[in-house]
């Protein structure tokens, strides 16, 4: 596939998500992606078979890569994996903490022979730190970064119902190996760039922490709403629909008592006039808004709120995504039929109709060891 990035080469030796998710970006954009695994396989293989049969994260992570099996113990394939790491633009890993240097070709000794080449380690913790040799998993740092005390009800902590953590952090790595590229444009030279789940999910939290640091404010779980805005959550309608409304500032709050609530003048009274005091008596807000939404229909609810100019959503399940009429949809191919996924986010003219396959273990190793034989 053409590209931005036509003519990059990456080598990534990895598995489950985060670093996945960061070279299917790449090979998205252009870049020849070779994927390196295990004789095994990438453990996310074996996730689930919803897909014809695949896993579901494998199938999206992996699409447009080539898949190369090695086995770094022989050293016919580790010198393999030095000639591919020779003539690559970026190396991405996201071994087991200190396993890549173990095997003989850790960042810091690629970049020492070739300066323009940049790397990627991902890892739990990062390389410093108490934490530094600890494995770690999605659910492990949503738990460890404090994203979890914040997510789920006042009954008990919740965990983000995706693989957040990784997901995030592959984001994050995906940036900064395109400005890095922009960098080596300039200096000649590439980048070490080093990014972990829990640096990931900490910058994520900088707002509650800046409220706990700052002002000891400790940051509720309360499900479906917001901790400082009122109005904010989740009103059904006379119909049992569940509607989500978000009032983000005082006029939007004046046009809700107008054109919904039918209430003309609450928006004056001190109680409720502005952000502050209407988030300070937070039940007292939520049963107005309640008791004006359970007496309107769903139908009636929503040609209001859109008149208004109110910010409003359902509270949707996954079926419903799947038939949503704001979904975009791209494909791709796989051995065992054609999948379809959502779009890719940033959309822009000229964006490729259909991304690249999804690869079998290790179907193109034959090709890569004719093509980068000593």
């Amino acid at each position: 596939m053409s590209g931005a990035l036509d003519g990059l080469l990456v080598v990534s030796v990895e598995q489950a998500v985060a670093a996945p998710y960061c070279s299917a970006r790449l090979a998205d954009a252009g870049a020849r992606v070779i994927k390196i695994e295990r004789p095994e396989g990438d453990f996310a293989r074996g996730y689930d078979g919803y897909v014809h049969g695949l896993s579901s994260y494998f199938v999206w992570l992996n699409r447009g890569k080539q898949s190369v099996t090695l086995d770094f113990k022989r050293p016919d394939d580790l010198a393999l994996l030095h000639r591919l790491i020779g003539r690559a633009d970026v190396l991405i890993q996201n071994l087991a903490p200190g396993a890549a240097d173990r095997a003989g070709f850790g960042s810091a000794a690629m970049r020492a022979a070739r300066k323009e080449l940049i790397t990627v380690d991902v890892s739990g913790y990062g390389d410093h730190g108490p934490y530094k040799n600890r494995r770690a998993y999605d659910l492990l740092v949503q738990a460890e970064s404090g994203l979890a005390s914040i997510t789920g009800t006042e009954h008990a902590p919740g965990r983000v119902g995706i693989s957040a953590t990784d997901i995030g952090t592959g984001m994050f790595a995906h940036a900064a190996v395109l400005e890095a590229l922009l960098a080596r444009q300039k200096t000649r030279e590439g980048r070490a760039i080093k990014v972990s789940l829990f640096s990931s999910m900490a910058e994520w939290m900088a707002v509650p922490l800046l409220a706990m640091d700052y002002s000891s404010y400790e940051w509720p779980r309360l499900g479906l709403t917001h901790p400082f805005i009122a109005p904010y959550g989740v009103y059904p309608s006379s119909d049992k629909v569940p509607v989500l409304i978000s009032i983000q500032n005082d006029r939007e709050f004046e046009r809700l008592c107008h054109n919904v609530l039918d209430k003309p003048g609450l928006e004056k009274d001190p109680d409720y006039a502005t952000a502050i005091a209407r988030n300070s008596r937070r039940d007292a807000t939520n049963a107005i808004v309640s008791k004006s939404f359970a007496q309107q229909s769903f139908a009636d609810l929503a040609a209001k709120l859109d008149a208004a100019q109110i910010a409003w959503a359902r509270v949707s399940d996954i079926a419903s995504l799947s038939k949503h009429p704001q979904l975009r949809r791209t494909h791709f191919g796989s051995a065992k039929g054609d999948i379809s996924i959502p779009a890719l986010a940033a959309a822009y003219d000229g964006e490729p109709e259909r991304l690249g396959d999804v690869p079998e273990l290790g179907q193109h190793t034959e090709q890569v060891r004719r093509e980068f034989a000593a």
